[in-house]
């Protein structure tokens, strides 16, 4: 699958807003911490995509009900769905210069019926490369890979799941809107998109 950048300018994919607050000292703090240890940007992309996978866990796997949607509540709270850990781990690679977009797939849920996963892009080498910092658990083992793709998933066109192949610069509105509205998870699992 070819990836299509939303828009032509590379800057828009370093850039900071109002959720991949990459400036907020909580974010700089993190990057700080992960970069001290990392050699080169690799190393540091690698760190970070691991730190968000394991050290965050996906509030659904979690059981925790709280719905985070900024970068920096996502790193301050610990807890996040796909869409915020996605958030957090843009931002984290962004504040070391690191070009990173937001991308999704739409898969089949647990319910019988779709919903829109969320998950990042980072450019290495003049390529972009898709990561799933969702979190492993039995049956996912996803990986930070340059050198083809280790998603959580791969979808099934047989079950009308498929992968969306835009790069955007900020979150896909519909999403970010369920996100900001939500209450908690179990209210937001009814409000997200299940298609793009």
């Amino acid at each position: 699958m070819e990836l299509i950048q939303n828009t032509a300018d590379l800057s828009a994919y370093l850039a900071a807003d109002e959720v991949i607050d990459h400036h907020h000292p909580v974010v700089r703090a993190a990057a700080a911490r992960l970069a001290a240890e990392a050699t080169d940007s690799y190393e540091y992309a690698r760190a970070a995509y691991e730190f968000v996978r394991d050290a965050i866990p996906h509030s659904r796997d979690s059981g925790d009900l709280r719905v985070t949607w900024r970068a920096s509540g996502v790193l301050a709270l610990g807890t996040g769905i796909c869409h915020a850990k996605s958030h957090a781990l843009a931002a984290l690679l962004r504040a070391e210069d690191i070009p990173t977009a937001l991308c999704y797939q739409r898969l089949t849920d647990d319910e019988g019926g779709h919903a829109v996963h969320g998950l990042v892009a980072v450019r290495f080498n003049g390529a972009w490369h898709r990561q799933d910092p969702r979190g492993n658990k039995p049956g996912i083992d996803a990986r930070f890979s340059l050198d083809g793709e280790r998603l959580a998933w791969i979808p099934d066109p047989a079950s009308e799941e498929t992968d969306y192949p835009v790069l955007y610069a900020e979150p896909h509105p519909a999403v970010l809107d369920a996100l900001r509205a939500a209450p908690d998870r179990p209210h937001l699992r009814k409000t997200l998109p299940d298609a793009l």
